[in-house]
């Protein structure tokens, strides 16, 4: 099996809307994969497929090496699903939602069962119509973690959560990777994205439009510099640097991160006073994937910080 999801050309019409065009998307055995994208770009469309709940229109989906729609049944005795908007049967307990969803695998580990309700600080024996929407979400997780499964395919997995108990999240994640499991995540929350994924795909308008490992996204972007220079002639000729702007005497600019060594010493001779250096972040991948077509762009906030901007 070359890939654990193998996505080619996707597409998916519901009457004359194009929710998928041609979407791609390779997720890789023990990664956690980010699959990005604002509301209504596709990310739930493709979900719903990949889980054998909607049938693509045209192109190739292999999930663990099987067709999600003929082989829906068999295939989600070796997958966990957790949604961003969980649902539980209101009579049932926390604790009976977990061992059914269990049953329908074919088990669960009883052991980290119980170490997941404690580090959720779930109580199972309440029934379900007494949880908050932070606690369904709990219920979710502690049944998908806890089975015996190659592959979690998580939307919005902490929508509902304190930041204890998401950074509790992203442990128990990094635990399941180590385990051989592969994790797709699909989050709005970037910063979380980017502590626990190895590769991105971002998508736009049913499209993929920037795929890759962090780090080489990264490199072919650009860093944000504030320098102030004892001289700061000549700047505007200086290859790999594009001058922003400049504020008594302050230079804020873009650097092609690949150049950034002859940059820096270029800015060295020109006597260095001061220095600030913001990489690329996933927030600004992101963003300037979806700058608007007329060229109006979003300011992250690294450009801001290299600013030095204070926040509202």
């Amino acid at each position: 099996m070359d890939a654990v999801i193998a996505v080619s050309n996707l597409v998916k019409r519901f009457g004359r809307f194009t929710a998928l065009d041609r979407l791609d998307l390779r997720v890789e055995a023990g990664e956690v994969h980010g699959f990005l994208g604002p509301n209504g770009s596709g990310k739930s469309t493709t979900i719903k497929i990949l889980l054998g709940l909607l049938r693509a229109d045209a192109g190739d989906v292999s999930v663990l090496g099987r067709d999600p729609w003929r082989d829906a049944v068999r295939l989600h005795e070796h997958l966990a699903y957790v949604p961003g908007e969980v649902s539980l049967w209101p009579n049932l307990t926390g604790g009976e939602v977990i061992d059914l969803l269990a049953r329908m695998r074919g088990g669960i580990d009883e052991a980290r069962r119980a170490e997941l309700l404690e580090r959720f600080g779930l109580d199972p024996t309440k029934q379900c119509r007494s949880y908050s929407k932070g606690n369904r979400q709990k219920v979710a997780l502690v049944a998908a973690l806890s089975a015996d499964v190659e592959l979690l395919v998580l939307d919005e997995p902490t929508a509902g959560l304190d930041p204890i108990m998401a950074a509790e999240f992203q442990e128990v994640v990094r635990e399941e990777v180590v385990q051989g499991r592969t994790v797709l995540l699909s989050s709005h929350i970037l910063g979380e994205v980017e502590s626990l994924c190895d590769r991105v795909s971002i998508i736009r308008d049913g499209r993929t439009v920037l795929a890759g490992r962090l780090r080489d996204l990264r490199g072919a972007s650009r860093t944000a510099v504030s320098v102030r220079l004892a001289r700061p002639d000549g700047l505007a000729e200086l290859a790999g640097l594009r001058v922003l702007e400049e504020v008594d005497g302050e230079v804020l600019a873009e650097v092609e991160t690949g150049r950034m060594s002859e940059v820096m010493a270029a800015l060295a001779e020109r006597g260095i006073e001061s220095l600030a250096v913001h990489p690329p972040t996933l927030e600004e991948l992101f963003l300037r994937n979806y700058d608007d077509p007329a060229g109006t762009r979003h300011e992250t906030g690294r450009l801001a910080s290299a600013r030095g901007d204070q926040p509202a």
